[in-house]
């Protein structure tokens, strides 16, 4: 078995309402020198050995993301 982490984004385009409450949180409590923040989800799959990348892309395109709206990257450590 192997692990696969699948990170998903909002594209930049896309407004972060919850990205831009968190930056408006850390001012708030003094904390400088983060301008941006960009929300997101992070799955870890666990599969075979086997398992290639354009079958974790098909995955990801068509359950984990929205491509419409949002991006991800698939990592295998």
């Amino acid at each position: 078995m192997a692990r696969v982490f699948v990170d998903v984004v909002l594209k930049p385009e896309i407004l972060d309402p919850q990205g831009q409450a968190i930056v408006g949180a850390l001012e708030r409590l003094g904390i400088d020198g983060v301008h941006d923040v960009r929300q997101g989800k992070h799955f870890e799959l666990e599969v075979e050995d086997g398992l290639d990348d354009a079958t974790v892309t098909r995955l990801a395109d068509t359950l984990l993301a929205n491509p419409v709206i949002e991006n991800f990257t698939i990592h295998r450590p």
